[in-house]
């Protein structure tokens, strides 16, 4: 309980059950019980937390420009970015390859714990004092957040680029997955009918190689004036 205490301090949250935080903490390096479940629903209820921010805050915006301000906000660059904020990285138990590897500052380690915590929160407390949590610590990038500053993402900008030329969609295949569960790295290829264009993208996630495939796409097809 002593080596969480800072944390939770940090938190602005008093766990009744500290081993829900205990075992949110837990990479799955560790082996036996882990935090994978308890992210899965974290991941849930901050999908659904923040979606119901926006749509509070943002009463004239469309579904697609919603969207768009979710992704941003619940991407994995920003949860890591979050977890740093809240320290979670100076409590994590960690595999012993993933401690020797400076796994307590990989983004995707980082992400998954975080929401791992949010999901601890919700079954130590309730609905509504996990959401005063993650409305608290989103509260400075809700604030900045407006519709005209979410850039797309890749695959919008490549699905719409092509749309205005009346060309085919493109499509993603996936080429191999290498690594070990927690360290895995997708490889993915993105084809375009017309043009006719093929690019590789690979990323920690399918959805993130999938992103880097387009925005290779993307330059390709800016470089070449297609």
């Amino acid at each position: 309980m002593e080596h969480t205490t800072r944390l939770q301090q940090v938190l602005g949250y008093q766990f009744r059950d500290s081993d829900l935080l205990d075992l949110a903490l837990t990479h799955c390096s560790v082996g036996g019980q882990n935090n994978e479940r308890l992210e899965f629903l974290g991941d849930s209820i901050l999908n659904h937390i923040i979606a119901e921010a926006l749509f509070l805050r943002f009463p004239a915006s469309r579904e697609g420009e919603m969207s768009r301000m979710r992704a941003s906000l619940v991407k994995g660059d920003t949860l890591a970015k979050v977890a740093l904020e809240l320290e979670l990285g100076d409590h994590l138990r960690l595999g012993s390859g993933e401690r020797k590897s400076g796994g307590h500052r990989r983004a995707s380690i980082l992400a998954d714990a975080f929401e791992a915590v949010v999901g601890a929160i919700l079954l130590d407390s309730d609905v509504e004092q996990c959401r005063q949590c993650v409305l608290g610590w989103f509260d400075a990038r809700l604030q900045q957040l407006s519709t005209g500053t979410v850039e797309k993402d890749a695959k919008t900008q490549l699905q719409e680029y092509l749309q205005g030329r009346s060309h085919p969609l493109p499509v993603y295949e996936l080429l191999s997955v290498q690594g070990e569960d927690h360290t895995q790295q997708f490889q993915v290829a993105c084809r375009l009918r017309d043009p006719k264009l093929v690019v590789e993208g690979s990323g920690p996630s399918r959805r993130k190689a999938e992103q880097d495939a387009a925005t290779v796409a993307l330059e390709r097809l800016s470089n070449h004036g297609l």
